[in-house]
């Protein structure tokens, strides 16, 4: 070998060499790399029985998200405890965004509370979009000489023994506003607490008891018919299907502007990239209009929140119906 051919030896074995250990090093820093969420199935968990909003909203949520990001997601139904056992299982699973739950008013606000769970809505979960939710209605049989809210005051306080109301439920949303509709008006009103809408849309229908606190739709077929009649509603503004019937807050009841909300939550500590990257594809669909659609049938309202926005209105939720939600235990 003369010595003019070693040196050019070597600097082919060393241009080997550095190609080699770029493409070693290139291949360790992928692997090493965080891989773009989502790469498998979310699981969607929804801590109720299906069929209702809340499943409904899920399942919506979901075949929207499955179709966006390119994964599944699941949805779980876990129903028991007012929603707080399937919730409780997230609170538990590793933040990964691999592991969702359908959020809301009656699991992580009210649940807690009257069932005395040590679950803490706001340390246990990273709270992501609003998914929305129906109003709640004062409705009356139709027979009750009853036109009209003030009128319906009035006949209350002339019955000696007052008036029987139902509600879906002990703790659900629509007792704490029967509740809170009562106590601001010192009414005496005696509260039935039933095992869903069904059964108390029934008694109203049979004179068991005189009036409600529900969903429109749940009572929409009987209120078309004219058996029963809604006299107030919860939402921001009048329903395009119910233009005569007022909210409470244009008759005079501001603190009764509400919805029985569902959101989307996961295990604390999710990373932010992940819960931007959900919020913002929540939002997407729930404007679509296919899903716009289904939630007007359902009379849901909801709002385009980012994930800080909501989260503060998840905690002024659960600072303004906590004291009422204790006074009823």
């Amino acid at each position: 070998m003369t010595n003019k051919q070693a040196p050019a030896r070597w600097q082919a074995a060393l241009s080997l060499g550095l190609t080699f250990w770029l493409t070693t090093a290139a291949f360790n820093a992928a692997a090493q790399a965080p891989q773009a969420w989502p790469t498998r199935a979310v699981k969607i968990v929804v801590p109720y029985s299906a069929g209702g909003t809340a499943d409904n909203l899920g399942r919506l949520t979901a075949d929207h998200l499955t179709n966006a990001l390119k994964q599944p997601f699941i949805v779980d139904n876990k129903g028991g405890a007012g929603g707080t056992l399937g919730s409780m299982q997230v609170a538990k699973a590793a933040p990964d965004g691999y592991s969702l739950v359908v959020s809301g008013i009656g699991s992580h606000v009210i649940a807690p509370i009257l069932l005395g769970s040590s679950m803490n809505p706001m340390k246990d979960f990273t709270h992501i979009a609003l998914l929305g939710g129906p109003p709640s209605a004062l409705v009356i049989n139709a027979d009750l000489p009853v036109k009209d809210l003030k009128g319906f005051i009035a006949y209350v306080n002339a019955a000696p023994k007052g008036l029987s109301w139902g509600s879906p439920g002990l703790g659900t949303h629509a007792q704490l506003i029967g509740e809170l509709f009562a106590v601001g008006n010192k009414l005496n009103l005696v509260h039935i607490s039933y095992k869903g809408a069904g059964p108390a849309v029934m008694d109203l229908l049979g004179g068991q008891i005189q009036a409600g606190f529900m969903t429109l739709r749940s009572a929409a077929s009987h209120i078309q018919s004219g058996k029963l009649r809604v006299l107030a509603i919860t939402s921001t503004k009048r329903l395009k299907d119910y233009p005569n019937v007022p909210t409470f807050a244009e008759l005079g009841y501001p603190k009764l502007t509400a919805i029985t909300w569902f959101s989307l939550s996961a295990p604390a500590g999710l990373p932010k990239s992940i819960v931007n990257k959900l919020n913002l594809e929540v939002r997407n669909g729930l404007r679509s209009q296919t899903i716009r659609d289904q939630l007007a049938f359902e009379y849901i309202e909801t709002q385009d929140w980012d994930a800080d926005t909501f989260t503060q209105f998840f905690k002024s939720e659960i600072e303004l119906w906590s004291p009422l939600v204790r006074s009823l235990q």
